[in-house]
């Protein structure tokens, strides 16, 4: 059994193929109907009207129909497209087992455990007939696929079958008046629409099924009794021809194979079983191990089963369908109805060669597998599974012609093994999976050399002259058989064929849902992932690998990208691509040719190879469409090619900003005429630098504002005078107070503050600015609410704008050579070109100006706001209304995009280049590096990953450091931003050159760090243990992010590190001690685990005196002895200390401890750095991965205590600070 999908769901209690799509349908026992895509494994739709479970579902052969019947006594006809039930049928009164379409007539026959079967007409929604007779459930009832006949079996242990030539008749012809009487009497008296022909009994207990053969003569039944029954009928009668006995549990349902002689069945022993009709024996068991199977359902067409169960249904094959096949130059070699055969590509003939040996067995999937051919001794190697693994060795007679030598299937050496390709000429290696070898042998099947193989291999396939691919689970090797030496190697799992190109430089490895496409030498190109099942694929000529799935034919350019070519009605296995026809074979075996469009790829391939001649070929036949290839031309970064494919203004527009081609912009904006666009044509424009198409854009849109900051920004003073007026014009008085500020007319200032009714603002702003008079004559208007200016020496004034830079031009932009496309494919428009050249010879300033001076002539009559002539000219509609705004035509066309197009040559500007923070992290995987390059998330990822810090809070400052550390600030112009720079080390060493980025400096060195802990080494010697404390943590949360370039360094850092952690874990239990808050034994034990920690000698001793003292004070002689003892061991330089020490010793003799301290110097310990407690050998422990304290596991996953930034017992890599240690 090939299973093929599986689902997990409620016991299934009926299914139904769909004829045309990949749909199955599913109804279950809690009532719900589910519509599966068997292909994709997907879910499509569920239906749930019905109360109860559904026994009964069915697809209509054509109509977008399918029908249900459940418990609740119920028909329902369903509409899977609108997703609703059309119509009940209500007439059953017991539950309804089965229910199916006629295949030609608007017919549905039921089965109920009312006892009765009943005929429906779908479309006039009633009951047709009604069939009586069995006397107990009827279990199942279905029509013959061709004949006028239903079939029933009931569990009154008969199966019958009945005549229903009547009822069609009827339906097809009621002709004239005395078939309506005949008619009239039927309904009154009783039918005989459907009458019972045969009667079948043999059965000893209930029957469950019964079903017709779907051509011959033939019924099969399955029963309570464990008994399947073969019944033939003819006009007159029907007869019990065999029983097949095997299933251990009750018959749920039987069926004959659409296309192949054989029956399956399944029942309740939680088995399926497959018998052949004509030997009427079991070929074939499977078996799950805790569902009964219920129901069985074949597809009408393709060689699918289906089966339901206690806990989902399986859709499976019985036997491979895919055709051993093998390429050999213009030959394809095949297998088909037992004939090896050969199929010429060029003449397209189709020729038998040998019979080939039918295997021994009875039992499924023995045909043949794989072939292997080798041509100059017209020998083929058959694979198959026949007892485990077998291949037959066939040599192709010189003269064959098509019949075929009757003994060729007798000569054939047959071997056992997992797989047998060629190798050379006139050897093939055998895979021996026991031993895992590979047997090379001869024609005489003998063998001549053993290798054994690199990896467990269960597979082998050809890999050239005298190399194997060795498949295993989860990779595969090329492995050549003559040095027995590995080629190459490739992780990729489950691959189940290869497909070499021609030259035998890349191979195509095809696994069930994947693609993977490799040099010969192993080495990955690229990966596709398919939702639904891959098939076979052949290279083109042009490295193309063309495949197919279930349902598509596709490709695969050489850098990964796929599209669609065709699609398929059924599967194909594909063998050889040539230009745009593809050779195949089809599922029956049968050699096919198939016609495909190959324009998109080998476009798209010309692009890849940059053959851009073929290019443009392609573009001027037009031959392209689609949006697909437009987006390709995009995501690839040529949006100047896809422009040339494209007619629709708005797609060109958004092309043309994408290439930065501002004059097909303007033009597509022109068409289009939006706002939206207007404004991103604007802004495109400003990036370029191009001012007149800037200020078009925003005349088009009527955004004021921004058109008068715009004359601000390139000093034309004229224009924003002219704005002024307009705003005045407009009455928009923030807008006229706005333009005179940018012109620094602080008399026109003045005057809009008067007349806005703002005159202390006024006569401050008069005053301040030296208007004397203005300030004069507002102050007496004012009186005594004029504002008091302070006096004095330092007068206030406000400063004026300085003068913008004068810029009426555009920038200057980069000249480059016209691209490939350019000249050829503009060639069309050119005549336009030259043509809006013309038009905007004079220029977009002369233009600009024309229009605004008409604007000034119509201004002129304006006398002082509120004179007549003010509000004339106010309620005239001038030429910059900003509510119709309607410019002349001499201002259609932008001098920018007509200095474009009349060039001749193409003007662009420069791409920017990649920033050399970017370079610093591409090249580094230090997080130093990372953090000076301002990328805090991948340091701190690195450092997460290398070092398990989790904590990154005493780290913050740090990363600012670096990062303002390993710039530069530069101030060059007044008005313009900041300049970064980045500075790098080593920039000054020789050979260094501008186009090499050396790494970042970085202000953390290694010889910092050692300063700082000279100075913490003071601090400790001094008794300051906090100072010291806090400057042994900052040269901890330091470490992990310096740089150092030798490898005695890293060591050295590495050295550091366990250093201060022994004095941060010391340091920590002595300020605790301190404290005071614990008792006296706590107080003891924190002093004696200080003198556990590794530390200098005179920080040691001092730790010993402590340790000594506090212990013979508490009374615990014998632990303070032991401290006297170490301290005398040090050999202090110090006379003060040792004879302090003697004299402990003394008076301690051989007294004992006072009290019980959780401290044993005799068994050797470390300190937990969480709870203070020694943590003795044996007992288990957790560390820290950074700085390497150890603590109890119980506070594993917290951050540790002692560095304050790491996870306790987290996995890292590390610690990673130098170059050295990635090479």
């Amino acid at each position: 059994m090939l299973t093929k999908f599986e689902t997990k769901s409620n016991r299934v209690k009926g299914l139904s193929f769909h004829t045309k799509r990949p749909w199955i349908l599913a109804s279950l026992h809690s009532g719900v109907i589910q519509l599966w895509d068997y292909r994709m494994g997907t879910l499509i739709d569920r239906f749930d009207e019905h109360d109860g479970p559904v026994r009964g579902v069915h697809f209509h052969k054509t109509q977008p129909l399918f029908v249900s019947g459940g418990d609740d006594y119920k028909i329902k006809v369903w509409n899977y497209k609108t997703h609703r039930c059309l119509f009940t049928l209500v007439g059953h009164l017991d539950y309804i087992r089965t229910v199916q379409f006629h295949h030609e007539y608007p017919w549905i026959v039921s089965a109920s455990d009312d006892q009765t079967i009943r005929i429906w007409n779908w479309q006039s929604r009633t009951c047709i007939s009604v069939l009586t007779g069995h006397n107990h459930y009827v279990m199942c009832a279905s029509f013959h696929p061709k004949e006028d006949l239903v079939v029933s079996a009931s569990l009154d242990q008969t199966v019958r079958v009945w005549d229903i030539g009547a009822l069609r008749k009827k339906t097809v012809s009621p002709a004239d008046d005395i078939s309506r009487l005949t008619q009239m009497n039927t309904d009154l008296f009783g039918g005989v629409d459907a009458v019972v022909k045969y009667v079948l009994e043999g059965h000893d207990r209930g029957v469950n099924w019964a079903s017709f053969h779907p051509s011959l003569p033939l019924i099969v039944s399955g029963a309570d009794d464990r008994q399947i029954k073969l019944w033939r009928m003819n006009d007159t009668k029907a007869w019990e021809v065999d029983t097949l006995r095997g299933h251990m549990n009750n018959v749920s349902c039987v069926m004959f194979h659409a296309k192949q002689e054989i029956i399956v069945s399944n029942s309740e022993d939680k088995s399926i079983r497959v018998w052949d009709v004509t030997k009427r024996t079991g070929v074939q068991t499977f078996r799950r191990e805790h569902d009964r199977f219920w129901i069985l359902a074949a597809h009408p067409e393709m060689n699918l089963l289906a089966a339901g169960h206690d806990s989902g249904m399986i859709v499976f094959k019985l036997e491979r369908e895919r055709p051993a096949f093998a390429v050999s130059g213009d030959s394809l070699l095949y297998v088909r109805d037992r004939f090896l055969r050969s199929y010429e590509f060029s003449t397209q003939k189709d020729t038998q060669l040998v019979p080939v040996r039918r295997p021994g067995s009875v039992t499924l999937n023995q045909g043949p597998k794989t072939l292997s051919y080798s041509p100059t001794e017209s020998a083929a190697l058959i694979c198959s599974d026949a007892d485990g693994g077998s291949y037959e060795l066939y040599i192709v007679p010189k003269d064959s012609t098509g019949s075929g030598r009757s003994d060729s299937g007798q000569d054939a050496r047959k071997g056992t093994g997992g797989s047998a390709v060629f190798v050379a000429r006139n050897r093939f290696a055998v895979l021996d999976k026991a031993s895992n070898q590979a047997l090379v042998k001869n024609l005489k099947n003998e063998v001549v050399k053993k290798s054994p193989l690199p990896i467990p291999t269960d597979i082998i396939f050809y890999a050239g002259t005298g190399s194997i691919l060795c498949r295993a689970e989860e990779r595969v090797a090329i492995f050549d058989l003559q040095q027995r030496l590995v080629l190459g190697e490739l992780q990729c799992p489950g691959v189940k064929y290869t497909v070499w190109s021609p030259d035998m430089e890349s191979v195509a490895l095809l696994s069930k849902h994947a693609i993977v496409i490799a040099s010969k030498k192993l080495v990955h190109r690229c990966t596709l992932h398919e939702t639904i099942r891959v098939k076979s694929g052949a290279w083109d000529d042009n490295g193309v690998f063309i495949y197919a799935t279930l349902n598509h034919v596709k490709y695969c350019l050489p850098n990964g990208d796929s599209g669609i070519i065709r699609t398929l009605d059924t599967p194909v296995y594909i063998t050889r691509v040539s230009g745009n026809t593809i050779f195949c074979l089809d599922r029956d075996g049968r050699a096919r040719a198939l016609a495909v469009d190959a324009t998109e790829y080998v476009f798209k391939l010309s692009l890849l190879r940059k053959r851009y001649d073929q290019v443009m070929a392609m573009i001027r036949g037009s031959r392209l469409c689609g949006q697909a290839v437009i987006a390709y031309l995009q995501h690839k970064g040529y949006p100047e090619v896809a422009l040339h494919l494209v007619k629709d203004e708005r797609t060109r527009f958004n092309l043309a900003l994408e290439s930065g081609n501002i004059q097909i912009a303007v033009a597509a904006a022109k068409e289009i005429d939006d706002k939206d666009y207007w404004y991103r044509l604007g802004i495109e424009a400003l990036r370029q630098g191009n001012t007149s198409i800037v200020e078009y854009a925003y005349q088009r849109t009527k955004n004021l504002e921004r058109l008068s900051f715009l004359y601000l920004i390139t000093g034309n003073t004229d224009k924003l005078a002219k704005m002024m007026k307009i705003a005045e014009i407009k009455k928009d008085v923030m807008g006229q107070f706005h333009n005179a500020l940018y012109l620094g007319d602080v008399a026109e200032r003045v005057k809009i503050l008067e007349a806005s009714g703002q005159l202390p603002l006024a006569y401050v702003t008069a005053a301040v600015h030296g208007l004397d008079e203005v300030a004069a004559r507002l102050a007496e208007e004012l009186g005594d609410a004029a504002p008091a200016l302070p006096g004095g020496p330092n007068r206030p004034s406000l400063l004026i704008p300085p003068p913008a830079l004068a810029c009426a031009g555009d920038w200057p932009l980069l000249r480059v050579m016209k691209g490939i496309f350019e000249g050829s494919l503009d060639a069309a428009g050119d005549d336009e070109d030259e043509e809006d050249a013309d038009a905007a010879a004079t220029g977009w300033g002369g233009a600009d100006e024309e229009n605004l001076d008409v604007v000034a002539e119509e201004l002129r009559p304006v006398a002082e706001p509120g004179g007549e002539a003010g509000e004339e000219g106010g309620e005239e509609e001038g030429g910059w209304d900003m509510e119709d705004l309607e410019l002349p035509a001499d201002v259609a066309t932008p001098k920018g995009a007509a200095a474009v197009g009349a060039g001749g040559a193409l003007f662009v500007a420069p791409a920017p280049g990649t920033p050399v923070s970017q370079l610093w992290t591409q090249k580094s995987a230090l997080a130093g590096e990372h953090a000076a390059a301002g990328e805090f998330t991948t340091a701190m990822r690195l450092l997460s990953r290398q070092l398990g810090i989790k904590n990154f809070a005493p780290m913050k400052q740090l990363f600012l450091d670096l990062h303002a550390g390993s710039h530069g600030y530069l101030r060059a112009m007044a008005l313009a931003p900041v300049v970064l720079l980045a500075l790098e080390r080593g920039w000054a060493a020789e050979g260094s050159s501008p186009a090499s980025r050396n790494p970042p400096a970085l202000v953390l060195r290694l010889p910092h760090l050692e300063e700082k802990l000279k100075l913490a080494y003071k601090a400790t010697t001094e008794g300051k243990f906090s100072e010291a404390l806090r400057l042994f943590l900052s040269i901890l949360h330091a470490a992990p992010l310096v740089v150092v370039e030798q490898r005695r360094e890293v060591d050295e850092l590495k050295e550091l590190v366990e250093i201060v952690k022994e004095y941060v874990l010391g340091l920590k239990m002595e300020v605790r001690r301190k404290e005071g808050k614990d008792g006296p034994a706590r107080q003891q034990e924190l002093a004696a685990y200080f003198a556990s920690c590794k530390l200098q000698k005179g920080h040691l001793r001092l730790a010993l005196m402590s340790a000594m003292t506090v212990c013979f004070k508490g009374g615990n002689f014998a632990t303070a002895a032991h401290f006297a003892r170490m301290l005398l061991d040090t050999n202090p330089p110090a006379e003060a200390q040792a004879k302090r020490a003697r004299q402990v010793l003394q008076a301690c003799g051989d007294k004992k401890d006072a009290a019980q301290l959780n401290y044993d110097f005799r068994n050797p310990f470390v300190v937990c750095g969480s709870t203070f407690a020694p943590i003795y050998r044996g007992q288990k422990r957790v560390s820290c991965p950074f700085c390497g304290s150890h603590f109890v596991p119980e506070v594993e996953g917290r951050v540790c205590p002692v560095c304050e930034i790491a996870a306790i017992g987290a996995s890292a890599s590390g610690l990673l600070c130098s170059p050295t240690q990635l090479r």
